[in-house]
C-alpha cells in the first residue's frame, strides 16, 4: 500500500539530501518537449522506459512503473516552455520520505537542452539504493529523452 510522503516545495530541488541530475540535448523545440511532458501525460509510457501507465488527476498525475511501483503526484510548476516539476505525495516505495522531480528545458539552437533532477529524502537504505541506482536511472532517462525526441 502507498504511504504518504512529506510535502516539499520547489526549493527542495536545491536542498534535498540526494540530488540525481541527468541531461541530454534534443532536436525538438522546447515548446514541443514541454507539451509532451505537461500535456500528454498518458504518452509518457510510450517514450520513458519503466513507465507502465500515467494518467492525469485533479491535482497532478498517477504513475505506475513496471515492477509494481506506484506514485501519486502533485504538479508544482508548469511554466511553459521552461519548467515542469512535480512532487510525489504517496508511493509504495519503502523508506521514501520526500521526492520531487524537475524537468528544466533550455533552448539550444533550434533544439532543447533537457535537465532532469530527482530530489530525494528518506531513510538511509532508501538513499543508498537511490545512489546505487543512479547510473541505470540516468541511462533510462537519457534513453527516454532520445525516444521522445525521435517521436516528436
Amino acid at each position: 500500500m502507498a504511504h504518504q510522503l512529506r510535502p516539499v516545495g520547489l526549493d527542495f530541488v536545491d536542498t534535498a539530501p540526494v540530488r540525481l541530475v541527468f541531461g541530454r540535448e534534443m532536436r525538438a523545440a522546447p515548446k514541443a518537449v514541454f507539451r509532451a511532458l505537461a500535456e500528454d501525460v498518458p504518452g509518457w509510457s510510450r517514450w520513458l522506459p519503466g513507465v507502465r501507465s500515467a494518467r492525469p488527476t485533479e491535482r497532478g498525475r498517477e504513475v505506475r512503473l513496471r515492477g509494481g511501483v506506484r506514485f501519486e503526484e502533485t504538479v508544482l510548476a508548469s511554466t511553459a516552455p521552461e519548467v515542469y516539476a512535480y512532487r510525489v505525495d504517496a508511493a509504495n516505495v519503502p523508506g521514501a520520505r520526500a521526492w520531487l522531480e524537475e524537468w528544466h528545458l533550455t533552448a539550444h539552437g533550434t533544439g532543447t537542452r533537457v535537465r532532469m533532477t530527482f530530489a530525494l529524502d528518506g531513510a538511509a537504505p532508501f538513499l543508498a539504493v537511490c545512489r546505487l541506482a543512479a547510473p541505470g536511472l540516468g541511462r533510462a532517462i537519457r534513453e527516454g529523452i532520445r525516444a521522445l525526441d525521435a517521436g516528436l
